[in-house]
């Protein structure tokens, strides 16, 4: 049988372990993937650390998968050899609960598929995905730029759309890192007036080329204060971890507006109730999406140019891409590359 490189990890809180594996072959319902680019997320941190009690191992990590199709199973309608594919953290759902129904899938109670957890993920040469865990890639984006698309960019086009914004409307951004760089760029691509907010006077240079209206330095200024100033934002997307700012911000909300909660705050957030009541503000979680909203994303980045900043490694540099990813000096998304 051909072999191929992958990229796993035996046990929770184990190390990554380059190997050979047999290519796997398609069931039905199933393709492959010849892997071209997969993207390193912070997230990856629950199959390496056994954050998740579900998790078998080994397990290969990776649900930020852009690639083509170079096998297909039985019953696949749709999908061609040679089709440009990405996969994200959707893998497919049971079909049985309501929560799958209601496209709920990180909701599951019956079979949660998620990529690099319960199945394994993009950091191999080749993978086996679900046909209905894919997003068709337009011609012109790279590999590179769509790995991250199928997470990062997801998570902040998605929760952009789905937050009740148009044209015009006051949007801040809150963190300009990984998902933040994203998120600024599908604001100001859908027209709305864009804030962006992070800690320091030196990031204000990049949030106007990403193509932030306003810029809010977090150490100096009062984030609500200033965006009330604007007359309150219809949306705050809060990509960063800390719970305290996410209350703080919460404030700078105008009439109807909502904070749209993508990172995972590492203290409660608080919320005023007076402020909520008589501005009809409220807090609102989002996840990525489905395979649906995956392409939809790629489409809209293809159409108005939006472009995730990347830093490329080869597959054996695994270890460099993730160490960098986690300690943060990776300038945005860190990418592994097969060479296929």
């Amino acid at each position: 049988m051909a072999k191929m490189r992958a990229v796993q990890v035996s046990k929770a809180k184990g190390p990554f372990e380059i190997v050979e594996r047999e290519i796997p072959q398609p069931g039905p319902g199933d393709v492959r993937i010849k892997v071209q680019a997969c993207g390193v997320c912070h997230s990856d941190s629950i199959t390496k650390d056994g954050l998740l009690p579900n998790i078998t191992y080994p397990r290969v990590p990776g649900h930020e998968v852009a690639g083509v199709l170079d096998a297909i199973g039985d019953g696949v309608k749709g999908w061609k050899i040679g089709d440009r594919v990405g996969v994200g953290w959707y893998a497919g759902h049971c079909g049985y609960c309501d929560s799958c129904r209601r496209g709920y899938f990180g909701l599951c109670l019956v079979d949660r598929q998620v990529t690099g957890i319960s199945s394994d993920g993009g950091y191999a040469e080749y993978m086996i995905a679900h046909a209905v865990a894919l997003a068709l890639i337009p011609d012109d984006v790279t590999p590179v730029d769509a790995g991250p698309l199928m997470c990062a960019g997801v998570t902040t086009f998605n929760s952009l759309r789905n937050s009740g914004v148009g044209p015009g409307e006051v949007v801040a951004v809150y963190g300009i890192g990984g998902l933040g760089h994203l998120g600024v760029q599908f604001a100001a691509k859908c027209g709305c007036k864009t804030v962006a907010i992070a800690r320091g006077a030196d990031k204000a240079e990049l949030a106007k080329k990403l193509g932030a209206h306003v810029y809010i330095d977090s150490d100096k200024q009062d984030v609500a204060a200033e965006l009330l100033k604007l007359g309150g934002a219809k949306a705050i997307l809060a990509t960063v971890t800390g719970g305290d700012a996410m209350s703080t911000a919460f404030g700078g909300l105008g009439v109807d507006g909502k904070l749209m909660v993508l990172g995972v705050p590492d203290t409660p957030i608080q919320v005023n109730a007076i402020t909520a009541i008589f501005s009809r503000t409220g807090l609102r979680g989002w996840y990525s999406g489905a395979s649906i909203d995956s392409q939809d994303t790629l489409r809209f980045s293809a159409l108005t140019g939006v472009r995730p900043m990347t830093q490329v490694f080869p597959l054996e540099k695994v270890n460099d891409a993730y160490d960098a990813m986690m300690s943060g000096k990776v300038r945005f998304r860190a990418v592994l590359t097969t060479g296929l």
